[in-house]
Protein backbone atom coordinates (compact mmCIF):
# COMPACT_ATOMS: atom_id res chain seq x y z
CA UNK A 1 0.00 0.00 0.00
CA UNK A 2 2.86 2.34 0.87
CA UNK A 3 4.57 1.51 -2.43
CA UNK A 4 1.45 2.43 -4.41
CA UNK A 5 1.17 5.71 -2.50
CA UNK A 6 4.82 6.49 -3.27
CA UNK A 7 4.35 5.68 -6.97
CA UNK A 8 1.24 7.87 -7.14
CA UNK A 9 3.08 10.76 -5.48
CA UNK A 10 6.02 10.36 -7.86
CA UNK A 11 3.68 10.29 -10.86
CA UNK A 12 1.86 13.37 -9.64
CA UNK A 13 5.16 15.18 -9.12
CA UNK A 14 6.29 14.22 -12.61
CA UNK A 15 3.04 15.50 -14.12
CA UNK A 16 3.48 18.80 -12.27
CA UNK A 17 7.03 19.14 -13.61
CA UNK A 18 5.89 18.34 -17.15
CA UNK A 19 3.09 20.88 -16.84
CA UNK A 20 5.54 23.53 -15.66
CA UNK A 21 7.93 22.77 -18.52
CA UNK A 22 5.11 23.00 -21.08
CA UNK A 23 3.89 26.27 -19.52
CA UNK A 24 7.39 27.74 -19.64
CA UNK A 25 7.71 26.77 -23.29
CA UNK A 26 4.39 28.39 -24.16
CA UNK A 27 5.34 31.54 -22.26
CA UNK A 28 8.72 31.58 -23.99
CA UNK A 29 7.07 31.32 -27.42
CA UNK A 30 4.60 34.09 -26.56
CA UNK A 31 7.47 36.29 -25.33
CA UNK A 32 9.40 35.75 -28.57
CA UNK A 33 6.36 36.62 -30.71
CA UNK A 34 5.64 39.74 -28.65
CA UNK A 35 9.30 40.79 -28.87
CA UNK A 36 9.28 40.48 -32.67
CA UNK A 37 6.05 42.46 -32.85
CA UNK A 38 7.54 45.10 -30.54
CA UNK A 39 10.65 45.36 -32.74
CA UNK A 40 8.40 45.87 -35.76
CA UNK A 41 6.31 48.57 -34.09
CA UNK A 42 9.33 50.37 -32.67
CA UNK A 43 11.45 50.31 -35.82
CA UNK A 44 11.29 54.10 -36.27
CA UNK A 45 12.73 54.57 -32.79
CA UNK A 46 15.06 51.58 -32.56
CA UNK A 47 16.71 52.02 -35.97
CA UNK A 48 18.46 55.36 -35.24
CA UNK A 49 19.31 54.22 -31.70
CA UNK A 50 21.07 51.06 -32.91
CA UNK A 51 22.77 52.98 -35.71
CA UNK A 52 24.02 55.48 -33.13
CA UNK A 53 25.42 52.73 -30.90
CA UNK A 54 27.16 51.12 -33.89
CA UNK A 55 28.64 54.43 -35.05
CA UNK A 56 29.80 55.27 -31.54
CA UNK A 57 31.32 51.82 -31.11
CA UNK A 58 33.08 52.12 -34.47
CA UNK A 59 34.62 55.48 -33.58
CA UNK A 60 35.41 54.64 -29.94
CA UNK A 61 38.95 53.30 -30.70
CA UNK A 62 39.86 56.71 -32.13
CA UNK A 63 38.48 58.47 -29.05
CA UNK A 64 40.47 56.16 -26.75
CA UNK A 65 43.64 56.71 -28.77
CA UNK A 66 43.26 60.50 -28.68
CA UNK A 67 42.60 60.37 -24.95
CA UNK A 68 46.11 58.97 -24.49
CA UNK A 69 47.35 62.27 -25.95
CA UNK A 70 45.26 64.19 -23.39
CA UNK A 71 42.49 65.08 -25.84
CA UNK A 72 39.19 65.24 -23.90
CA UNK A 73 36.50 62.81 -25.12
CA UNK A 74 34.11 65.71 -25.65
CA UNK A 75 36.50 67.41 -28.07
CA UNK A 76 37.46 64.25 -29.98
CA UNK A 77 33.83 63.08 -30.16
CA UNK A 78 32.68 66.44 -31.49
CA UNK A 79 35.40 66.48 -34.15
CA UNK A 80 34.66 62.91 -35.23
CA UNK A 81 30.90 63.46 -35.48
CA UNK A 82 31.35 66.73 -37.38
CA UNK A 83 33.74 65.01 -39.79
CA UNK A 84 31.30 62.11 -40.20
CA UNK A 85 28.42 64.49 -40.95
CA UNK A 86 30.55 66.35 -43.49
CA UNK A 87 31.66 63.08 -45.12
CA UNK A 88 28.11 61.75 -45.39
CA UNK A 89 26.91 65.13 -46.66
CA UNK A 90 29.60 65.36 -49.32
CA UNK A 91 28.98 61.80 -50.49
CA UNK A 92 25.23 62.39 -50.57
CA UNK A 93 25.66 65.62 -52.52
CA UNK A 94 28.12 64.04 -54.97
CA UNK A 95 25.88 61.04 -55.65
CA UNK A 96 22.54 62.87 -55.75
CA UNK A 97 23.10 64.26 -59.26
CA UNK A 98 24.16 60.98 -60.93
CA UNK A 99 21.47 59.01 -59.09
CA UNK A 100 18.79 61.47 -60.23
CA UNK A 101 20.11 61.22 -63.76
CA UNK A 102 19.96 57.42 -63.63
CA UNK A 103 16.39 57.55 -62.33
CA UNK A 104 15.38 59.89 -65.16
CA UNK A 105 17.05 57.60 -67.69
CA UNK A 106 15.36 54.49 -66.29
CA UNK A 107 12.91 54.17 -69.25
CA UNK A 108 15.77 54.43 -71.73
CA UNK A 109 17.83 51.92 -69.76
CA UNK A 110 14.87 49.55 -69.67
CA UNK A 111 14.28 49.88 -73.42
CA UNK A 112 17.95 49.29 -74.15
CA UNK A 113 18.00 46.28 -71.85
CA UNK A 114 14.92 44.87 -73.56
CA UNK A 115 16.72 45.06 -76.88
CA UNK A 116 19.73 43.18 -75.51
CA UNK A 117 17.70 40.40 -73.96
CA UNK A 118 14.89 40.26 -76.52
CA UNK A 119 15.41 36.58 -77.17
CA UNK A 120 15.07 35.76 -73.48
CA UNK A 121 11.89 37.78 -73.10
CA UNK A 122 9.96 36.03 -75.86
CA UNK A 123 8.66 33.29 -73.58
CA UNK A 124 7.84 35.79 -70.85
CA UNK A 125 5.98 38.02 -73.32
CA UNK A 126 3.83 35.10 -74.41
CA UNK A 127 2.87 34.40 -70.80
CA UNK A 128 2.08 38.08 -70.19
CA UNK A 129 -0.04 38.20 -73.34
CA UNK A 130 -2.01 35.17 -72.22
CA UNK A 131 -2.57 36.74 -68.82
CA UNK A 132 -3.81 39.99 -70.37
CA UNK A 133 -6.24 38.06 -72.57
CA UNK A 134 -7.65 36.33 -69.50
CA UNK A 135 -8.09 39.70 -67.81
CA UNK A 136 -9.93 41.08 -70.86
CA UNK A 137 -12.28 38.10 -70.88
CA UNK A 138 -13.01 38.57 -67.20
CA UNK A 139 -13.80 42.26 -67.72
CA UNK A 140 -16.17 41.48 -70.61
CA UNK A 141 -18.03 38.81 -68.59
CA UNK A 142 -18.47 41.06 -65.55
CA UNK A 143 -21.59 43.18 -65.15
CA UNK A 144 -21.38 46.49 -66.90
CA UNK A 145 -23.02 48.24 -63.97
CA UNK A 146 -20.28 47.12 -61.59
CA UNK A 147 -18.20 50.07 -60.45
CA UNK A 148 -14.46 49.75 -60.07
CA UNK A 149 -12.96 51.29 -56.98
CA UNK A 150 -9.51 52.77 -57.48
CA UNK A 151 -7.63 53.82 -54.38
CA UNK A 152 -5.83 57.07 -54.94
CA UNK A 153 -2.12 56.68 -54.25
CA UNK A 154 0.06 59.52 -53.02
CA UNK A 155 2.08 61.29 -55.65
CA UNK A 156 5.73 60.61 -56.33
CA UNK A 157 6.81 63.96 -54.96
CA UNK A 158 4.90 63.52 -51.70
CA UNK A 159 6.33 60.01 -51.21
CA UNK A 160 9.84 61.24 -51.96
CA UNK A 161 9.43 64.16 -49.56
CA UNK A 162 8.19 61.84 -46.83
CA UNK A 163 11.07 59.41 -47.34
CA UNK A 164 13.61 62.25 -47.37
CA UNK A 165 12.19 63.66 -44.15
CA UNK A 166 12.30 60.24 -42.50
CA UNK A 167 15.91 59.65 -43.58
CA UNK A 168 16.90 63.13 -42.39
CA UNK A 169 15.30 62.58 -38.99
CA UNK A 170 16.97 59.19 -38.61
CA UNK A 171 20.39 60.58 -39.50
CA UNK A 172 19.99 63.53 -37.15
CA UNK A 173 19.07 61.30 -34.21
CA UNK A 174 21.91 58.92 -35.07
CA UNK A 175 24.61 61.59 -35.13
CA UNK A 176 23.38 63.45 -32.04
CA UNK A 177 23.06 60.28 -29.96
CA UNK A 178 26.48 59.08 -31.19
CA UNK A 179 27.97 62.37 -30.02
CA UNK A 180 26.56 61.91 -26.52
CA UNK A 181 27.69 58.29 -26.38
CA UNK A 182 31.25 59.11 -27.42
CA UNK A 183 31.47 62.18 -25.20
CA UNK A 184 30.26 60.27 -22.14
CA UNK A 185 33.55 58.36 -21.98
CA UNK A 186 33.53 55.74 -19.21
CA UNK A 187 30.27 56.85 -17.62
CA UNK A 188 28.44 53.65 -18.60
CA UNK A 189 31.26 51.52 -17.21
CA UNK A 190 31.05 53.36 -13.90
CA UNK A 191 27.30 52.79 -13.77
CA UNK A 192 27.79 49.07 -14.39
CA UNK A 193 30.41 48.83 -11.63
CA UNK A 194 28.15 50.65 -9.19
CA UNK A 195 25.37 48.12 -9.73
CA UNK A 196 27.45 45.35 -8.08
CA UNK A 197 28.30 45.19 -4.40
CA UNK A 198 31.16 42.69 -4.31
CA UNK A 199 34.59 43.70 -5.62
CA UNK A 200 35.03 40.38 -7.44
CA UNK A 201 31.72 40.86 -9.25
CA UNK A 202 32.74 44.39 -10.21
CA UNK A 203 36.03 43.18 -11.68
CA UNK A 204 34.34 40.37 -13.60
CA UNK A 205 31.62 42.63 -14.98
CA UNK A 206 34.16 45.27 -16.00
CA UNK A 207 36.35 42.66 -17.68
CA UNK A 208 33.42 41.25 -19.66
CA UNK A 209 32.19 44.71 -20.70
CA UNK A 210 35.65 45.76 -21.83
CA UNK A 211 36.12 42.53 -23.81
CA UNK A 212 32.76 42.92 -25.54
CA UNK A 213 33.30 46.61 -26.31
CA UNK A 214 36.85 46.03 -27.59
CA UNK A 215 35.96 43.13 -29.89
CA UNK A 216 32.84 44.81 -31.28
CA UNK A 217 34.62 48.13 -31.90
CA UNK A 218 37.51 46.31 -33.55
CA UNK A 219 35.16 44.40 -35.83
CA UNK A 220 33.04 47.39 -36.82
CA UNK A 221 36.04 49.67 -37.36
CA UNK A 222 37.93 47.05 -39.37
CA UNK A 223 34.98 45.97 -41.52
CA UNK A 224 34.15 49.61 -42.28
CA UNK A 225 37.76 50.20 -43.34
CA UNK A 226 37.69 47.06 -45.52
CA UNK A 227 34.42 48.12 -47.17
CA UNK A 228 35.84 51.56 -47.96
CA UNK A 229 38.84 49.91 -49.63
CA UNK A 230 36.51 47.68 -51.64
CA UNK A 231 34.46 50.69 -52.72
CA UNK A 232 37.53 52.65 -53.81
CA UNK A 233 38.92 49.71 -55.80
CA UNK A 234 35.53 49.00 -57.42
CA UNK A 235 34.96 52.66 -58.29
CA UNK A 236 38.43 53.09 -59.83
CA UNK A 237 38.18 49.81 -61.73
CA UNK A 238 34.76 50.61 -63.18
CA UNK A 239 36.01 54.08 -64.16
CA UNK A 240 38.90 52.48 -66.06
CA UNK A 241 36.51 50.04 -67.76
CA UNK A 242 34.25 52.93 -68.77
CA UNK A 243 31.12 52.36 -66.68
CA UNK A 244 29.09 55.58 -66.35
CA UNK A 245 28.89 57.10 -62.85
CA UNK A 246 31.65 54.88 -61.49
CA UNK A 247 31.76 56.93 -58.27
CA UNK A 248 28.15 56.00 -57.49
CA UNK A 249 28.89 52.31 -57.99
CA UNK A 250 31.92 52.60 -55.72
CA UNK A 251 29.75 54.07 -52.96
CA UNK A 252 27.14 51.37 -53.58
CA UNK A 253 29.84 48.68 -53.33
CA UNK A 254 30.94 50.10 -49.98
CA UNK A 255 27.41 50.00 -48.58
CA UNK A 256 26.46 46.64 -50.08
CA UNK A 257 29.60 44.99 -48.75
CA UNK A 258 28.05 45.16 -45.27
CA UNK A 259 25.80 42.37 -46.60
CA UNK A 260 28.03 39.29 -46.95
CA UNK A 261 27.35 37.23 -50.08
CA UNK A 262 24.08 39.05 -50.82
CA UNK A 263 25.67 42.48 -51.29
CA UNK A 264 28.27 41.15 -53.74
CA UNK A 265 25.54 39.40 -55.74
CA UNK A 266 23.46 42.59 -55.92
CA UNK A 267 26.48 44.62 -57.05
CA UNK A 268 27.37 42.08 -59.74
CA UNK A 269 23.81 41.98 -61.11
CA UNK A 270 23.39 45.76 -61.16
CA UNK A 271 26.74 46.43 -62.82
CA UNK A 272 26.00 43.64 -65.29
CA UNK A 273 22.77 45.38 -66.29
CA UNK A 274 24.52 48.74 -66.71
CA UNK A 275 27.29 47.08 -68.72
CA UNK A 276 24.79 45.45 -71.07
CA UNK A 277 23.16 48.82 -71.63
CA UNK A 278 26.39 50.82 -71.96
CA UNK A 279 28.50 48.61 -74.26
CA UNK A 280 27.70 47.04 -77.61
CA UNK A 281 30.07 44.13 -77.20
CA UNK A 282 28.61 41.35 -75.06
CA UNK A 283 32.06 40.06 -74.13
CA UNK A 284 33.22 43.50 -72.98
CA UNK A 285 30.03 44.04 -70.99
CA UNK A 286 30.92 41.00 -68.88
CA UNK A 287 34.20 42.62 -67.82
CA UNK A 288 32.68 44.87 -65.12
CA UNK A 289 30.75 42.15 -63.20
CA UNK A 290 33.75 39.83 -63.53
CA UNK A 291 35.97 42.53 -62.04
CA UNK A 292 33.61 43.03 -59.07
CA UNK A 293 33.51 39.27 -58.53
CA UNK A 294 37.32 39.19 -58.52
CA UNK A 295 37.48 42.06 -56.02
CA UNK A 296 35.10 40.33 -53.62
CA UNK A 297 36.97 37.03 -53.92
CA UNK A 298 40.26 38.78 -53.10
CA UNK A 299 38.61 40.64 -50.21
CA UNK A 300 37.01 37.53 -48.74
CA UNK A 301 40.02 35.24 -49.11
CA UNK A 302 42.92 37.57 -48.32
CA UNK A 303 42.05 41.08 -47.08
CA UNK A 304 39.43 40.26 -44.44
CA UNK A 305 41.32 37.29 -42.92
CA UNK A 306 44.51 39.39 -42.85
CA UNK A 307 42.98 42.40 -41.08
CA UNK A 308 40.18 40.80 -39.08
CA UNK A 309 41.26 37.22 -38.55
CA UNK A 310 39.13 34.09 -38.36
CA UNK A 311 37.86 34.43 -34.81
CA UNK A 312 34.77 36.50 -35.67
CA UNK A 313 33.99 34.65 -38.89
CA UNK A 314 30.31 33.74 -38.87
CA UNK A 315 28.34 30.74 -39.98
CA UNK A 316 26.97 31.33 -43.49
CA UNK A 317 23.58 29.86 -42.57
CA UNK A 318 23.31 32.18 -39.56
CA UNK A 319 24.28 35.14 -41.75
CA UNK A 320 21.58 34.41 -44.33
CA UNK A 321 18.95 33.88 -41.62
CA UNK A 322 19.95 37.13 -39.90
CA UNK A 323 19.86 39.15 -43.13
CA UNK A 324 16.49 37.66 -44.10
CA UNK A 325 14.98 38.29 -40.66
CA UNK A 326 16.14 41.89 -40.21
CA UNK A 327 15.37 42.86 -43.82
CA UNK A 328 11.85 41.47 -43.36
CA UNK A 329 11.54 43.35 -40.06
CA UNK A 330 13.20 46.72 -40.84
CA UNK A 331 13.81 46.74 -44.59
CA UNK A 332 17.13 47.63 -46.19
CA UNK A 333 18.46 49.40 -43.08
CA UNK A 334 17.76 46.27 -41.07
CA UNK A 335 19.63 44.18 -43.63
CA UNK A 336 22.67 46.45 -43.29
CA UNK A 337 22.61 46.08 -39.50
CA UNK A 338 21.98 42.31 -39.56
CA UNK A 339 25.58 41.11 -39.60
CA UNK A 340 26.94 43.69 -37.09
CA UNK A 341 24.10 42.74 -34.73
CA UNK A 342 24.95 39.08 -35.23
CA UNK A 343 28.58 39.80 -34.36
CA UNK A 344 27.46 41.66 -31.23
CA UNK A 345 25.38 38.64 -30.18
CA UNK A 346 28.28 36.26 -30.84
CA UNK A 347 30.78 38.36 -28.86
CA UNK A 348 28.37 38.62 -25.93
CA UNK A 349 27.75 34.85 -26.00
CA UNK A 350 31.49 34.11 -26.11
CA UNK A 351 32.01 36.07 -22.89
CA UNK A 352 29.37 34.21 -20.86
CA UNK A 353 29.76 30.55 -20.05
CA UNK A 354 26.05 29.76 -20.25
CA UNK A 355 25.79 31.30 -23.75
CA UNK A 356 28.99 29.87 -25.26
CA UNK A 357 27.19 26.97 -27.02
CA UNK A 358 25.03 29.44 -28.96
CA UNK A 359 28.10 31.56 -29.78
CA UNK A 360 29.82 28.42 -31.04
CA UNK A 361 26.81 27.74 -33.27
CA UNK A 362 27.16 31.20 -34.83
CA UNK A 363 30.87 30.75 -35.60
CA UNK A 364 32.05 29.45 -38.94
CA UNK A 365 34.69 27.05 -37.62
CA UNK A 366 34.41 24.65 -34.73
CA UNK A 367 37.57 23.44 -32.98
CA UNK A 368 38.15 19.69 -33.13
CA UNK A 369 36.79 17.65 -30.22
CA UNK A 370 39.02 14.91 -28.88
CA UNK A 371 37.19 11.78 -27.72
CA UNK A 372 39.03 8.88 -26.15
CA UNK A 373 38.44 5.38 -27.42
CA UNK A 374 37.28 4.27 -23.97
CA UNK A 375 34.42 6.75 -24.01
CA UNK A 376 32.81 5.38 -27.15
CA UNK A 377 29.82 3.06 -27.00
CA UNK A 378 30.45 -0.69 -27.11
CA UNK A 379 30.43 -2.14 -30.59
CA UNK A 380 31.14 1.19 -32.31
CA UNK A 381 34.26 2.45 -34.03
CA UNK A 382 36.31 4.76 -31.78
CA UNK A 383 36.21 8.39 -32.89
CA UNK A 384 39.40 10.31 -32.26
CA UNK A 385 38.67 13.60 -34.01
CA UNK A 386 35.39 15.36 -34.75
CA UNK A 387 35.66 18.57 -36.74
Amino acid sequence: MAVETTDAAAGSSQRVRNSRIATNRYLGGIFILLSIYGLFLGRDFLTPVLLAFMLATTLSPIVRYLSKWYVPPVVSATLLIVMSVMAFGMIGYATSGPVSQMINQAPEIGARLNERVATIRQAIDKAVEATSQIDNVAENVSDGKTQKVVIAQPGILSRAAGNLLSVGTTMAITFVLSLFLLASGTMFYQKIIQSFSLLSDKKKALRVVYNVEREISRYLFTITFINIIVGVVVGCGLWVIGIPNAFVWGVAATILNFLPYVGALIAIVLTGIISLVSFDSLAYSLLAPAFILLVHIMEGQFLTPLLLGRRLELNAVAVFISISFWSWLWGFVGALMAVPLLVVIKVVCDNFDNLKPFGNFLSAHQPPIKIDAEETAPGTTPVTNIS
